[in-house]
């Protein structure tokens, strides 16, 4: 039934629906949680705003938005202004702020992913904890997912993944992943319908990302079936662990 109506629904009606069953099933959105989202200017963060900013009646909760975009000193995104004028119309107050990531670095030292992602974290925890925010909504979706599985057994030999919804125990925040269920190629669908930035910005740094040779393993692997992908997520559930709800070592 579930796959019949992926099928056949619109990407719109799509991206709702299985937002709103991520949110449901993995208890993502509680009454009066605060949710901040990163933006970042692409696609998934703002298809991410767009089905936030209307899934209150549809799971039957009350909560508040925020968004974030973090600028960077190799990074400014050029569609600020439009991302900023969708925001306003979803009603979801909106945020830059700029973290001087290569600044950062110490002599010697050279950029990359980690480093990036590691001090944009940092500061998304920070400014949530100043403002509020209990809740950090992050873009990520199901093809995501199963690629930081996959790459966390192949690379460091670990059954790992990018959890769902994953809970702090030093700060009172938590992140939550509510695009989960979604397979990338929806959301393109979904923004395409919406006709929200259909261009996503290109870091200089992902073309040496090993993210891209597991994709296209898990592309011959799946063929592109959504099924496929399915299972893999339901899998890494249902073990002794689920491996998309966790607690991070130490933090």
């Amino acid at each position: 039934m579930a796959d019949r109506f992926i099928r056949r629904a619109h990407p719109s009606r799509i991206v709702q629906k299985l937002t709103a069953k991520a949110a449901l099933e993995r208890r993502l959105i509680e009454d009066g949680d605060r949710i901040l989202i990163a933006v970042s200017g692409g696609k998934d963060s703002t298809v991410l705003a767009w089905a936030l900013s209307g899934l209150r009646q549809s799971i039957k909760k009350n909560y508040e938005l925020g968004a974030v975009h973090i600028s960077s000193d190799f990074c400014a995104c050029c569609k600020k202004s439009i991302l900023a004028q969708k925001l306003e119309e979803w009603e979801i107050p909106f945020t830059d702020l700029f973290v001087p990531v290569i600044g950062r670095l110490k002599e010697g030292e050279k950029m990359n992913c980690y480093w990036c992602s590691t001090q944009r974290r940092t500061e998304l925890l920070k400014y949530a904890m100043e403002q509020g925010y209990n809740k950090i909504a992050l873009g990520h979706h199901l093809d995501d997912i199963i690629e930081t599985f996959f790459m966390n057994l192949t690379g460091k030999g670990e059954l790992s993944a990018m959890p769902i919804l994953l809970k702090y125990r030093k700060y009172p925040v938590s992140l939550i992943r509510p695009l989960g269920y979604i397979e990338e190629q929806q959301l393109i669908a979904c923004a395409g319908e919406l006709g929200i930035l259909k261009a996503a910005c290109t870091c200089p740094y992902g073309a040496r990302s090993r993210r891209r040779d597991v994709r296209k393993a898990l592309a011959a692997i799946t063929g592109g079936s959504g099924a496929i992908k399915r299972r893999i997520l339901r899998a890494l559930a249902s073990g002794a662990g689920d491996l998309l709800e966790e607690l991070p070592p130490g933090l």
